[in-house]
């Protein structure tokens, strides 16, 4: 269990919260306007209505002693600066702040932020990658270079086994799962022999896995 300190309670602070307590971790979160305390205090026992632009503010909440510091801080980027430079004054032991662009981004971490997340910019390169082949389900970026997908098994697959295929040098991927109806089988040896309905997990360059994809 972590403790986790959540400042600006918009959509992205809201869902985070929300998940990092169902994972078990000691969350507090905080907002300036009453109303969106009052409405998640219900979810939340440890909640405070501050303005966390002041410093007696930070320094009050002590801030050191929470694992980690998320400043979700959604349309007034100033605030969120000012916030992530208070956080790394009081000693903030990990600081993790939200960007919309690159500039917000660059000038956070130079301020004290650990690492930033940029949610809108990663949700649409998602999509846009999911959307971009029909036969994409799921996308995780790793690398410039290289990411994680989902895809589904050509129908001439179906019968024959991992190594018989030879898949890493005919399309240049590496699968590292197989999922079939919705349960993921991460230890799939060289005879793991394909069924009806299989999802494969695989590790690759997009223009390699989207002339895969185009053969589903």
């Amino acid at each position: 269990m972590k403790s986790v300190l959540i400042i600006g309670m918009g959509r992205t602070g809201r869902h985070l919260a929300s998940k990092m307590q169902e994972l078990g971790n000691d969350v507090m979160i905080v907002d300036k306007n009453p109303a969106i305390i009052e409405a998640l205090s219900g979810r939340f026992t440890d909640s405070n209505i501050c303005d966390c632009t002041n410093d007696a503010i930070i320094k009050a909440l002590g801030v050191d002693n929470f694992d980690i510091c998320f400043v979700t801080i959604g349309e007034d980027f100033q605030a969120s600066l000012v916030v992530t430079s208070l956080l790394k004054q009081f000693g903030a032991r990990m600081i993790v702040s939200k960007a919309k662009q690159d500039i917000q981004a660059d000038l956070l971490r130079k301020i004290g932020a650990d690492e930033i997340v940029c949610p809108e910019r990663e949700i649409s390169e998602k999509l846009a990658v999911r959307y971009n082949a029909d036969n994409v389900f799921d996308f995780i970026p790793l690398t410039a270079d290289y990411s994680i997908y989902e895809l589904p098994i050509q129908a001439a697959w179906i019968g024959q086994t991992l190594s018989g295929l030879n898949v890493r040098r005919k399309y240049q991927i590496n699968i590292i799962a197989v999922k079939h109806d919705n349960e993921i089988n991460p230890n799939v040896g060289p005879d793991y022999r394909f069924r009806e309905g299989d999802h494969i997990i695989l590790i690759g360059r997009s223009n390699e896995v989207f002339k895969l994809a185009a053969k589903m």
